[in-house]
């Protein structure tokens, strides 16, 4: 392709037809179980998480393929779609099992109420806690499948929640269960409750989910903080290796195609020794910069190769 400056910055109004997205940023977006290119050692600690039931506690820099594992997994296991916990400060295990919407109820409650002394109807109206429960993704993963194959479950960046996080989640990963308390005293011996990211609903008795097969559940960090031992002794670790070059070409091949056209072998080299320098970069970066880079008449491309491999750091 030829590069085209699509804007121009001299204010003036122009039809312009922008170029096809690059494979990596088209939406919907879509997994990338075929790019993923696992570096030497993943598929035995994923066999052994797979093997033994246990989470897999996946270390190394951002942008470095981390969470698409989880996808290449459930993809070739056919283990349905991927559940998703984004993990943050405010992150808490209860939000990740289920979700009770007690505000609203109370709410709704307050208004059927008003409704009657008004003298309006009410016949349609119903107080049922199944409208106000919901499971997190947690929860939804060990909720036992129709297929009875395990569900597939990302938490994402778990450095990033309260110190008291991994502890909590001790209970949960040995048992594989856990009780909702506002069914456990509810009158009904069974409600059906409404699945994370879906319409479908699964019964609960007495307010209890165990699950029947161990989630596949793939714990992502970037190496920023230190984890409690009973926590660590809990999941199979995996270390991401440094990148070699044979490994990024197979990357760029991946998702770009080995034409001769989105030839990066300058970049590849640039990007291994500023990695040995201690920067830190991403491989996203570089699929950013070979593809753009390969354009023809690219005006100043230094300068834009700059831009595009820019440090993660705040400056």
């Amino acid at each position: 392709m030829t590069w085209s400056p699509y804007y121009r910055g001299d204010g003036v109004r122009r039809d312009v037809e922008l170029p096809e997205a690059p494979p990596w940023r088209k939406f919907p977006r879509h997994s990338q179980h075929e790019q993923f290119q696992p570096p030497p050692g993943l598929v035995e600690a994923v066999n052994a998480a797979v093997r033994l039931r246990r989470p897999l506690l996946l270390r190394g820099p951002a942008g470095f393929g981390k969470s698409t594992v989880v996808e290449q997994v459930a993809h070739e296991l056919d283990l349905g779609p991927v559940l998703r916990w984004h993990i943050t400060s405010r992150s808490t295990l209860r939000d990740a099992l289920y979700r009770y919407d007690a505000l609203g109820r109370i709410h709704a409650q307050n208004l059927r109420l008003a409704r009657s002394d008004s003298g309006g109807d009410t016949t349609e109206d119903r107080d049922d806690i199944a409208d106000y429960l919901q499971f997190g993704p947690l929860g939804t993963a060990l909720v036992p499948t129709p297929s009875g194959k395990p569900r597939a479950l990302l938490v994402d960046e778990i450095d990033k929640s309260d110190l008291d996080l991994p502890s909590d989640l001790l209970d949960v990963l040995e048992r594989g269960q856990f009780e909702i308390p506002e069914l456990a005293r509810h009158a009904k011996r069974e409600i059906a409750v409404r699945l994370w990211d879906s319409d479908d609903r699964t019964h609960v008795v007495n307010g209890r989910i165990s699950c029947h097969e161990f989630p596949f559940i793939v714990l992502t960090s970037n190496g920023e903080r230190d984890f409690p031992e009973a926590f660590l002794r809990r999941c199979i670790r995996f270390t991401m290796p440094a990148p070699t070059p044979e490994m990024l070409h197979r990357i760029i091949d991946a998702h770009l195609g080995s034409g001769a056209n989105h030839d990066g072998s300058a970049l590849v080299i640039e990007f291994i020794e500023r990695l040995h320098r201690g920067e830190r970069l991403a491989i996203d970066q570089l699929l950013n910069a070979v593809y753009l880079l390969a354009e023809q008449d690219v005006p100043d491309s230094g300068h834009l190769r700059d831009l595009l491999l820019r440090e993660l750091t705040n400056g």
